[in-house]
């Protein structure tokens, strides 16, 4: 079911008012940036954890994230961090600065540099299998472009999904596209909407929006349907992931090695934030140069 166009427009009103506010912080991050690597190299990180190590691939493809990271990475600024949010069967996040000396139950997540990175969403090349590595950021209401922290990232374990629910989740996927076809005709008309809603004009929003459901309707039904690509499908079935997130958020590469460390830190016990009751921290990163 598709969100009611003054609903969409009024979230959609907001999140354009604070992405504006936040336009003088987004050129900081494009001067503090130097390229580390080509643009079509892939960047191999260990990280070492108080609970074992693992190893990262950032792909090259995603050259904002990866150059961003590694740049974070060579600065220590990941160092002493800690894992501050654990869900199990679903992901493990980190980068918070503000967790280096963090006191027991303190609230954490919204730490991170003055910045953030353009979303550079590979879908469905990149996907939230078991083992992606994606970065954080806040909900569209407050960010429509999806951008990303400048620092925080997540790590996903998942589950694995049954082949008799394949065809509920491409469901939900042609769902979602059908939502987003429709706020952004929605967003085209703002200005009519922010004055109908002004002036209580139910029957003008309500032509409205049956005129932008019959609009998005006709859009996708020319479009490709979405589906799974055989990898997902393979992915999902046999390791798992978080399919719910794809084309959401910035997938920028994925574990390679050690995923077994990830394991044992989405099994620590929680608090009532998701954040392991026994500090789990990050000791050291470091870019793997090749021989």
């Amino acid at each position: 079911m598709l969100i009611p166009v003054a609903t969409a427009m009024l979230a959609m009103a907001c999140a354009g008012k604070a992405e504006s506010n936040g336009n003088q912080t987004e050129t900081k991050q494009e001067t503090a940036m130097t390229q580390q690597t080509p643009d079509t190299a892939d960047v191999r990180i260990g990280v070492k954890t108080t609970l074992g190590s693992f190893t990262v691939l950032l792909y090259g493809d995603t050259p904002k994230h990866r150059d961003n990271f590694v740049r974070l990475v060579n600065e220590g600024y990941y160092d002493s961090t800690l894992f501050h949010r654990v869900i199990k069967d679903f992901m493990v996040q980190a980068g918070d600065p503000d967790s280096k000396n963090a006191a027991p139950g303190q609230h954490l997540g919204a730490g991170g540099p003055d910045y953030k990175i353009d979303a550079e969403i590979v879908y469905p090349r990149h996907f939230h299998k078991r083992g992606a590595l994606a970065a954080a950021r806040q909900g569209d209401q407050v960010n429509p472009m999806k951008k990303s922290s400048g620092s925080q990232f997540y790590i996903v374990t998942g589950t694995k999904i049954a082949p008799n629910q394949i065809a509920g989740l491409e469901a939900r996927m042609k769902n979602s596209a059908m939502q987003n076809v429709f706020n952004n005709l929605a967003m085209q008309h703002r200005d009519e909407i922010i004055d109908m809603q002004k002036r209580g004009d139910r029957a003008g929003l309500q032509a409205l929006q049956d005129s932008l459901i019959a609009e998005t309707e006709k859009t996708v039904a020319g479009m490709e349907t979405p589906a799974l690509t055989p990898e997902m499908r393979e992915a999902y079935t046999t390791v798992g992931g978080a399919p719910h997130l794809d084309g959401e958020y910035t997938v920028f590469g994925e574990v390679i090695d050690g995923m077994d460390t990830i394991d044992r830190i989405e099994k620590a016990q929680t608090d009532s934030t998701d954040r392991p009751k026994e500090d789990i921290r990050i000791l050291s990163m470091h870019v793997i140069e090749d021989k």
